[in-house]
């Protein structure tokens, strides 16, 4: 095994040592996912496996969206909104 990042090992040769690295990860990510498509296509269930993963895609679709769709509060807004609460006399005593 070699060794990770030298003290003297030039730039240049770090970035490739990192893009080659990357890439093995993506080409043994793909053979693997490649493998468990071909054991999943050959279920006899593939059409509900394909309902199943669309709901849940669209589930996790709709998650993502609403999480970030909707602006939080202005803090600003939220405090200056306890205040009036808490305030004694403000007309809630009637």
């Amino acid at each position: 095994m070699t060794p990770t990042a030298r003290p003297h090992q030039p730039r240049d040769e770090r970035v490739v040592l990192l893009a080659a690295g990357l890439a093995e990860l993506a080409v043994s990510t793909v053979g693997s996912v490649a493998g468990k498509m071909r054991g999943l296509l050959r279920r006899s269930d593939g059409a509900d496996l394909a309902r199943d993963a669309e709901r849940d895609l669209m589930a996790r679709g709709r998650l993502l969206l609403d999480r970030f769709a909707t602006a939080p509060p202005a803090h600003l807004e939220v405090l200056a909104q306890h205040v009036l609460v808490r305030r004694p006399g403000s007309g809630d005593d009637v």
